[in-house]
């Protein structure tokens, strides 16, 4: 399945922030933490807890957000389906990175180990 146009333009203008605490509300709700959360971010982003929190302050889209991150080189080893695309056939990149995030979120809710979820060796 391959997204769009307007897709993809659609998550690249979406905010950082306004995802934010929908992720904190999933994994909570499941029993993991904010920590955990921040723990998964910062695999994938290598941002800092205080540079997360500018991020969220600054209110950045999430074209602005990866642009500012260092991918974590494994991020490619994300596999799997996520909201009914296919991570590694997405060809749009930035929506990759979202997709990535959205599918280590999703790992972390539903409990998976966390030495798994950032794809420790």
């Amino acid at each position: 399945m391959t997204t769009t146009s307007h897709h993809d333009a659609r998550i690249a203008k979406m905010t950082f922030a306004s995802v934010y605490p929908h992720y904190i509300t999933k994994v909570e709700k499941k029993g993991r933490t904010k920590e955990e959360l921040h723990q998964v971010i910062h695999w994938l982003t290598g941002f800092s807890e205080q540079k997360l929190e500018e991020l969220i302050a600054e209110k950045v889209t999430f074209e602005m957000f990866f642009k500012s991150a260092n991918l974590n080189p494994n991020a490619a080893l994300i596999k799997g389906v996520i909201c009914g695309y296919r991570i590694e056939d997405i060809e749009n990149q930035l929506t990759k990175e979202v997709r990535y995030l959205d599918k280590l979120v999703e790992e972390l809710a539903r409990g998976r180990k966390m030495e798994k979820i950032l794809r420790v060796a």
